[in-house]
């Protein structure tokens, strides 16, 4: 037998299988790990195929070395979906494949855990009676008394009670009485498991429910759950799971934020047990390799997780749900570039599976389709208990500068949390954007301090040693004394953040304890449980945080919320500006009043009467979708269009320049030989993004917009060609369809 191995190095000249001889014995099939030699060296890969004959002479045909499991590490759906994914992206198999295992796994970096456990070799009543003739031997005596129970008991366990146990057990080992031996423990992520008892489900959880399951268990139904927050859609979710754990399938729940991962990897223990895993990008690498494990072995049927858990190594999945699925996150903007609800659909439909995308405010192009047809609505339009939504107070910004008011808070936020505190309860703010203030710049010539790596202001931040910081590429250093560019001393801080709101609500509300959740206060293992966790117990009082707070979280105690800046993401250049704002104001606005003490939510704006944030305030989301429908319909914005870009970044700015413009000629020949394409082309342009650097790499794209049609789906798939085609060297190139930002 030969097998066909694509080896674990990413370069276009290996992109390809190789031939080895499968020696005499060893068991070999589709998707297993194996060493094989490979020129001077042995590497790892994955065997793609086994064949009876082979084209090379058997002399240059060398044996693979050994099998690296004893066991498929990717399971046939998902060497299908690498294959195709390193097609359309195109990206050398090896590329994606990795994207199907943990990085851990690779050059055997982390290996299997474990320990030295005792048990008795003989019955309970022998080990009593060996233990009284043990004579002076005290440790060999009660050793055999605590392991009378008739239990396994690690050795660490034992040394607790016994100082240096392991002596005293080799010899009662060599009399027969013990018997010592290894055994695999595995690392589990998050502490102990607290069982919890169904709640009863209101009527539109019930009707939810009656609509999507009979579909699922046939292995078909494409959902949005439209569900307003505090609605209780993860009831849903874990009922739904449920049923497909009775019916003999698994499930995957896919969270937006790791900062969500705790809470429903919680919930979901709480009623499966160790069923449930858990897979992002903060476990350990001993935790993510055996969570993993538990998955592929089949001990965890339900998996829980951020966007990378969509490729987890569940075999016949019976859902695969999105919440919360209008976040970008769900995006990878590394190569090789997905959209996790991308996959999670083609695994559906791949492996039998239903989708349930879920939101309390859907994006505009699922609830579009939602209308025409191709995915179907559910709703659930209240919430638990018949509890009220938040009321909504708008506070006009403009008015309290006129008044004398230059605090970051308004009066009425001011008065909001002062009467919270009284009463027992807990508040959060939002404010997206962290550090302390979010430019530096000259007063005298109006420029602001950038990085240098990077076409970006740099951010100030007081936390940590008064230091700038690029949000982009990491690059950290002190503010300047004069101008960079004019060289004035007249260097200013203008702009807020989240460490400057900390501090604000500090001076405001003297000595009350308060939590701060944003990428500088989360970076440890474990930093957004232990800051949860904080404020869930109510040793915090106050939650401040950028819009990694805004969704999903449920803290009954939580009756105010205050948006500092609600016009932030509203002025951003971007075509979906009004859509997010939208979007991150409803969400933060759901986190009040979930229990039941009413809640009140305070928006602070300098346009109160702009239409996105009246809706935001009623939280009406259909009226938000009418009006923005329209807007996309009038300037042809999706889904009436279909942006794409060829994006081109190189540490030389001419050579990215030059390769834009050579991929600008080469889309106008495909346009001029395809006159069907270049009628549905609304925009062709050749221009540098807004950011114009990043991490040192000057950027120039070719911006194609096309009126959406199964023309311009074709076209698409040509310009996917061209980002891979003759590529200089040191130039990237990316292709983008419906880019999260055009920056």
């Amino acid at each position: 037998m030969y097998a066909q191995v694509i080896v674990d190095i990413v370069h276009e000249n290996v992109a390809h299988t190789f031939s080895y001889r499968v020696p005499e014995g060893m068991t070999l099939a589709p998707g297993w790990r194996v060493a094989v030699p490979f020129g001077r060296r042995r590497v790892e890969g994955i065997v793609l195929s086994l064949s009876e004959t082979c084209d090379l002479p058997p002399e240059r045909i060398k044996p693979v070395a050994e099998t690296l499991e004893d066991y498929p590490a990717v399971l046939p759906a998902l060497l299908e979906l690498a294959l195709s994914m390193a097609e359309e992206t195109h990206a050398p198999l090896a590329e994606t494949l990795r994207l199907m295992l943990p990085a851990q796994m690779r050059g055997g970096r982390v290996r299997v855990k474990t320990e030295t456990a005792a048990r008795l070799a003989v019955k309970p009543a022998e080990a009593e009676k060996a233990a009284e003739a043990q004579g002076r031997s005290r440790k060999r005596a009660m050793l055999l008394t605590l392991l009378a129970d008739g239990e396994t008991h690690p050795v660490s366990e034992l040394s607790q009670l016994v100082r240096d146990p392991l002596m005293p057990l080799r010899q009662l080992q060599e009399a027969g009485l013990v018997l010592l031996f290894e055994r695999e423990v595995l690392r589990r992520p998050g502490g102990a498991v607290h069982r919890a008892e169904d709640p009863p489900l209101t009527d539109d959880q019930r009707e939810a429910l009656e609509c999507m399951t009979p579909p699922m268990l046939r292995g078909e139904g494409r959902f949005l759950l439209h569900g307003v927050t505090g609605s209780g859609k993860t009831e849903v979710f874990i009922r739904l799971v449920r049923r497909c754990l009775e019916a003999g399938k698994g499930a995957i729940i896919l969270v937006p934020e790791i900062a969500l991962t705790p809470q429903m990897v919680d919930w979901f223990r709480g009623r499966f047990g160790p069923v449930a895993a858990v897979l992002h990008s903060r476990l350990s690498p001993g935790e993510r390799f055996d969570e993993w494990r538990r998955i592929r072995r089949g001990d965890a049927r339900v998996v829980i997780g951020a966007r990378s858990a969509i490729f987890a190594p569940l075999e016949n999945p019976g859902v695969i749900i999105v919440d919360e699925e209008h976040e970008t996150t769900y995006l990878s903007d590394r190569h090789p570039r997905y959209d996790a609800r991308d996959i999670a659909a083609r695994r559906c439909a791949a492996e039998g599976a239903a989708l349930v995308l879920a939101s309390a405010t859907p994006s505009i192009l699922s609830f579009a389709r939602a209308r025409k047809g191709s995915l179907r609505l559910v709703e659930l339009p209240r919430r638990v208990f018949d509890r009220p939504l938040p009321a909504v107070e708008l506070v006009d910004m403009r008015r309290e500068l006129d008044g004398g008011n230059r605090s970051i808070f308004s009066g009425a936020l001011q008065r909001g949390l002062r009467e919270c505190m009284a009463q027992g309860e807990q508040a959060m703010l939002l404010m997206n954007h962290r550090g302390y203030n979010s430019f530096v710049s000259c007063r005298a010539c109006g420029q602001a301090v950038k990085c240098p790596e990077c076409d970006v202001s740099m951010t100030y931040h007081m936390a940590g040693g008064d230091l700038l910081h690029c949000h982009y590429c990491g690059r950290v250093m002190p503010p300047p004394q004069t101008c960079p560019s004019c060289g004035s001393p007249h260097i200013r801080y203008f702009g807020a953040g989240t460490q400057k709101v900390e501090e604000e609500l500090h001076r405001l509300l003297p000595g009350t304890a308060t939590v701060r959740m944003d990428i500088d206060t989360t970076s440890g293992k474990d930093g957004h449980a232990k800051l949860l966790d904080e404020f869930r117990s109510g040793r915090a009082r106050v939650l401040v945080g950028t819009q990694m707070i805004a969704k999903g979280h449920d803290f009954p105690n939580v009756t105010l919320v205050g948006v500092v800046a609600a016009d932030m993401t509203l002025n951003l250049p971007d075509y979906r500006a009004r859509e997010r704002t939208f979007q991150l104001l409803t969400q933060v606005a759901g986190r009040a009043g979930r229990g039941e003490k009413p809640g009140r939510v305070i928006i602070q704006t300098y346009k109160p009467e702009d239409e996105t944030i009246l809706a935001a305030a009623r939280q009406d989301y259909r009226a938000f979708f009418a009006q923005e429908f329209e807007r996309r319909r009038a300037s042809f914005y999706p889904p009436f269009s279909v942006i794409t870009r060829l994006l081109a970044e190189s540490a030389s700015p001419d050579a990215a320049r030059r390769r834009a413009e050579e991929l600008a000629e080469r889309v106008r020949a495909l346009l001029s030989e395809h006159p069907d394409w270049q009628k549905r082309v609304l925009t062709l342009l050749t221009d540098q993004p807004s950011v114009k650097y990043l991490r040192g790499r000057a950027r120039w794209h070719v911006v194609v917009k096309l009126a959406a049609s199964p023309e311009a789906e074709r076209l698409c798939a040509a310009l996917t060609d061209l980002a891979r085609t003759d590529a200089p060297e040191g130039v990237d190139t990316y292709f983008e369809y419906n880019p999260v930002t055009m920056m």
